[in-house]
């Protein structure tokens, strides 16, 4: 009898801890309260990480990196110290670098991934325009070899979580843009150079206006139509590789609208920082072109791709429908930025 009544309250323990795991049982319950708990403090954190950072004074940038190792700011200080500032902002802003995040919330953010792209972009245009250009004074110039090893490590695969991961290659790219900035200023080291040349400053916004074409035109596409295909227009002699429709449907899918859009907005962020420091050591060159005027409007029209988004999420509306098109707003904004640097790079070819 005493035998039946243990097994009998063994059974019941058992049965007791099994409810605890069924639905309505303590244990679920507390499992429950705890994910929901860590959802929700992912949610407002993802929030927080996705506030877009503040842009910086260039000039006070490259003032303060001079100053902490006792150097002076010369010819080219201020477009290094914008590159070095961007490329800090880009891994050190709240939430570091979330672009190649294998874990919540970075893995669920997806404007400010997006965003990161379009600033990293333009960092590795700025670093090749550096290592090809403004740091050699003739094509047959030897490169720069801070700068030799810098521009492949911007370069390195953005979604890279480990070994290594893209955050430890930049922060190496980092080090040695840092070196060459340091070069600049010491006299002991004549052969780290800048040349602030009209030929070196349309060699890069020949960049920046393929850059922002496509961005223009991935952006009108949110609406989708067909075009005529214009690919071989104006030159009787050109070919291509295959026949082509001589109408194309050209439309961005709509799950990519807002990456499209937040890539944008990112490009326009750097490049706001990198023409304010070419408006600086450029500054001779751009004058005796007459062309400070044309850099600021093209800086000014950037300006408002950051201008405050209050709806909650990016519309996708028709041309002339009922809700807001927030893809052409942008597009408005990059196609008139473009239409400047195309004039300013025809300044700078004139004699």
């Amino acid at each position: 009898m005493s035998d039946m009544n243990t097994a009998g309250g063994s059974r019941r323990s058992w049965q007791d801890k099994l409810d605890d795991y069924l639905p309505g049982g303590r244990v679920l319950s507390m499992v429950l309260a705890v994910l929901a708990l860590y959802l929700l403090i992912c949610v407002f954190v993802g929030m927080y990480w996705s506030l877009t950072p503040e842009p910086f004074d260039v000039r006070e940038r490259a003032a303060t990196y001079a100053a902490e190792d006792g150097r002076e700011v010369v010819t080219g200080s201020v477009t290094t110290a914008a590159l070095i500032g961007v490329m800090d902002t880009l891994l050190n802003k709240p939430g570091g670098y979330t672009h190649n995040d294998i874990f919540p919330p970075g893995v669920w953010l997806d404007n400010m991934p997006n965003w990161e792209y379009g600033v990293l972009i333009q960092s590795r245009d700025l670093a090749r325009a550096l290592r090809e250009v403004f740091s050699r004074s003739q094509s047959q110039s030897t490169e720069d070899p801070d700068l030799v090893m810098a521009e492949p490590r911007f370069n390195f695969d953005s979604k890279s979580w480990a070994l290594p991961a893209s955050e430890s290659e930049y922060r190496d790219g980092l080090k040695y843009v840092r070196r060459y900035f340091d070069r600049l200023s010491d006299v002991q080291s004549p052969d780290a150079q800048f040349y602030a040349r009209a030929d070196n400053l349309r060699y890069w916004l020949t960049t920046v206006n393929t850059r922002l074409g496509s961005l223009s035109q991935r952006l009108s596409a949110s609406v989708g139509k067909r075009r005529i295909n214009t690919d071989l227009a104006g030159d009787d002699a050109a070919s291509q590789s295959t026949s082509a429709p001589g109408e194309v449907e050209v439309t961005t899918p709509w799950l990519q609208v807002d990456d499209v859009f937040y890539e944008a907005r990112g490009t326009a962020w750097a490049l706001i920082q990198f023409l304010k420091a070419a408006e600086v050591d450029f500054a001779e060159v751009l004058r005796k072109k007459n062309a400070q005027v044309s850099l600021q409007q093209i800086i000014r029209e950037l300006e408002g791709t950051q201008e405050t988004i209050w709806s909650p999420m990016i519309l996708n509306g028709s041309g002339f429908g009922v809700l807001a098109n927030h893809s052409l707003v942008m597009a408005s904004y990059i196609s008139r930025a473009n239409a400047a640097i195309i004039d300013l790079r025809d300044l700078m070819s004139q004699g």
